[in-house]
């Protein structure tokens, strides 16, 4: 799983973006429709696939896989569903802390949407430009000229990867402590109070 056979990336070279990497780097450039070196992320409409069905289709680095989807509401796969975690988490800027998109967590449930749904470890982030820069990409793509019925300011780039339960086992991602409390919240339905 997720071997980098898809990438033509230099061997000893991996594909490890940090959040702001991933919106300034790719999805602004994706939005704005200018090339992106490398060109490494593949488009993929995310919902017919269930998350274990990501190896081979998706960008798979380690037990990460990134790819570029449209956003949208339904997020319903054929076995089940992406359910979302907690609030969006700005991204910004290391240099100038200025906001350049939104994250969100997304946790998938086997079965049906509603309490019936069996949680998975798999999680989903799933990364979009902020508001003001969606509407410049989307201008922008106009003034050249583009008059395709697409528009490329609702692309978003997810990195899905299966969360590992054993604490002995560290695949090297450290994740911050919203990140955790975020995780957490959606185990407290599952917990259940003495009477």
């Amino acid at each position: 799983m997720g071997d980098n056979r898809n990438v033509n990336l230099p061997p000893g070279f991996r594909f490890y973006p940090t959040d702001e990497e991933l919106v300034a780097h790719f999805l602004q450039r994706k939005a704005a429709l200018l090339p992106c070196h490398p060109d490494v992320i593949p488009d993929l409409d995310l919902y017919p696939y269930d998350p274990w069905e990501l190896d081979g289709k998706a960008l798979g680095e380690g037990n990460q896989w990134y790819y570029y989807s449209r956003r949208t509401q339904n997020r319903n796969t054929s076995k089940g569903y992406w359910k979302p975690m907690g609030i969006d988490e700005p991204v910004v800027n290391s240099n100038s802390s200025k906001k350049v998109g939104m994250k969100k967590y997304f946790v998938f449930y086997i079965g049906e949407s509603g309490p019936a749904g069996i949680k998975t470890n798999w999680i989903m982030q799933e990364y979009r430009l902020s508001d003001s820069d969606s509407s410049s990409s989307s201008r922008s793509s106009k003034r050249r000229g583009g008059h395709s019925k697409i528009d490329y300011s609702k692309w978003v780039v997810c990195r899905v990867y299966e969360r590992n339960c054993s604490e002995e086992e560290d695949d090297g991602t450290e994740l911050s402590c919203l990140d955790e409390v975020f995780l957490s919240l959606d185990d407290l339905d599952e917990i259940s109070l003495p009477d």
